[in-house]
Parts: structure tokens; C-alpha cells; sequence
């Protein structure tokens, strides 16, 4: 789907969340990343085969 060069991380790639934000829509909360992934600000995603990755934040310790 990729056409930057170098090409973005594929939607299967570890790194995936690098590719590059094709659609932003900081108002909804969501992104599309050129590898099909949408990233949500929660940190969720959807992958293009339909699997969803939880959110995965790091959580924040106040002291």
C-alpha cells in the first residue's frame, strides 16, 4: 500500500506505528497510517485484516 520511499513499516511490522499518517483526524481521535493501521489516541488500533490491538499505553505513576 506503501508508495514512500523507503517504504513504511508494513501493518505486520513491529514498527508498524512509524508509517507515515496518511488521513489525520485529530477531532475524531484517529489517524490512517499508509500501512492500512488505524491509530487511535488512545493508542488503540484497528490492523487491516481486522484485528484490534488494546490500548497500550504507559501508565503514568503520581508520586
Amino acid at each position: 500500500m506503501c508508495t514512500h520511499t523507503p517504504a513504511c513499516p508494513t501493518a505486520d511490522s513491529p514498527d508498524h506505528e512509524a508509517a507515515i499518517v496518511v488521513a489525520g483526524h485529530p477531532e475524531q481521535g484517529w489517524s490512517l497510517l499508509c500501512n492500512g493501521v488505524l491509530l487511535f489516541e488512545d493508542t488503540g488500533e484497528l490492523l487491516p485484516d481486522g484485528r484490534v490491538i488494546a490500548p497500550h499505553r504507559h501508565l503514568t505513576v503520581v508520586a
